[in-house]
């Protein structure tokens, strides 16, 4: 009989976590049943197949209000007051370090007595977050008002903008176990949390499907055509890029850039495009599914990221694998991957003359250079994203905590902490 866990994230499905949908198919591979749980999405504009059928599978928390938490609520105090009151006063807590004030934390509690509940009826042993936000303080409030053991994943930048706040700490010494999905994110988690949990803290890399990469075509695109892939914020970079591009344009270059995706700051790009006169070399696509991202970086000699913050985007990994060199910042976990010259260019986070040598050796690079970089790119990235292997460090860490013993031994130590 195939153990029973649950995932729980803030928002599923979704087109920037396509990651997460595949690390969950790979975790039932492995012979887990995954139970998956979201607090909203119901209603989200999704564009891809998968997510939709994910979107049938998830149980949504805030879906009936909040009037549908109140009843679980209730039944957690009676069923265990104990327990329920050391929950509470975790909240508490947390609502004092944090930057939401305490309503937003009893609204967690809420919504984690509702965890408490459906994984009960499930059968799960244990639940996996993704995020150290708002995710990860449900999970943990659950486990104090006595449901399953729970782990997490960092990706950051987030959490390292504002770890006090988030109390990490507290999540990290609590969980069974945490997931760093870089060494650049594991070295960070141990700056909030003294050296005795350390051991608490694994990494494990996003994978990629190899679905996604196999048969991918090996020519190189001859249009002089760059793809930056991301949500349009401030932390991606897109507006150095425009001005970027509009140096390039001074000069006489021929090309083509493609902001692949959409977000808040889509008028203020737009109208840095108006204000340069790049209408005819920059296209914003709007929201896509995974399958056009694909297209589009197959359509592209490489992908440009200049983010100032990250942790390691996906889109770096899913490039780097259909063997499109990156021209990306020395940001966080992206120097891991992205070896300057070798598969890619790296260039220093908010430096436009940097950004624009980087783009100029790109479209000046020859064909052969651009396939031997490419398959140095996809070799590195198969090699250190395996979805396969990735969800097997994962499976193994389940397997170590999300068992009932493992649960109640665990249960008794954080007990035995407070």
């Amino acid at each position: 009989m195939p153990t029973k866990i649950a995932y729980f994230i803030n928002q599923y499905p979704k087109v920037s976590h396509s990651f997460i949908r595949r690390e969950i198919a790979a975790v039932e591979e492995q012979g887990f049943e995954v139970q998956r749980i979201a607090l909203r999405g119901w209603d989200a504009e999704v564009v891809d197949e998968d997510d939709r059928a994910e979107r049938a599978r998830t149980q949504y928390i805030l879906q009936r209000g909040m009037g549908g938490l109140l009843a679980p609520l209730a039944r957690r105090l009676m069923a265990r007051p104990g327990r329920f009151f050391s929950a509470l006063g975790l909240a508490f807590r947390m609502a004092m370090r944090g930057e939401r004030s305490l309503p937003y934390h009893l609204v967690y509690l809420a919504e984690a007595a509702q965890v408490v509940e459906w994984t009960a009826a499930f059968g799960a042993h244990h639940i996996h977050a993704h995020f150290g936000t708002n995710s990860t303080e449900i999970v943990m409030l659950a486990q104090a008002l006595g449901g399953p053991s729970y782990s997490f994943t960092v990706h950051g930048p987030e959490e390292f903008d504002k770890p006090f706040a988030l109390g990490l700490d507290e999540k990290i010494r609590r969980s069974a176990f945490t997931v760093a999905i870089t060494s650049f994110c594991q070295s960070q988690l141990y700056r909030w949390v003294e050296q005795s949990a350390w051991s608490k803290v694994a990494i494990v890399h996003c994978g990629l499907d190899r679905g996604f990469y196999a048969g991918a075509p090996t020519q190189v695109a001859a249009a002089p055509r760059l793809v930056c892939v991301g949500r349009l914020c401030e932390q991606k970079g897109q507006l150095l890029l425009v001005d970027a591009a509009a140096q390039l344009h001074r000069k006489g270059l021929d090309f083509e850039l493609v902001l692949a995706g959409d977000g808040e700051m889509r008028p203020q790009i737009e109208e840095q495009i108006r204000r340069h006169g790049l209408q005819d070399k920059i296209r914003i696509t709007g929201w896509i599914s995974s399958k056009q991202v694909r297209d589009e970086l197959l359509a592209a000699r490489a992908l440009v990221l200049p983010s100032f913050a990250e942790g390691l985007p996906v889109v770096i990994m899913e490039a780097m694998a259909l063997r499109r060199p990156v021209l990306t910042t020395y940001v966080a976990g992206i120097p891991e991957l992205v070896l300057q010259g070798e598969n890619g260019w790296l260039f220093p986070a908010g430096d436009v003359e940097r950004l624009v040598e980087s783009m100029e050796q790109c479209l000046a690079a020859s064909p052969e250079q651009l396939e031997r970089m490419g398959v140095a790119a996809q070799v590195r990235a198969v090699e250190r994203h395996s979805i396969s292997v990735e969800a097997g460090k994962l499976a193994r860490l389940f397997a170590l905590h999300a068992t009932p013993q493992a649960q109640r031994i665990h249960a008794a130590q954080v007990e035995g902490a407070q």
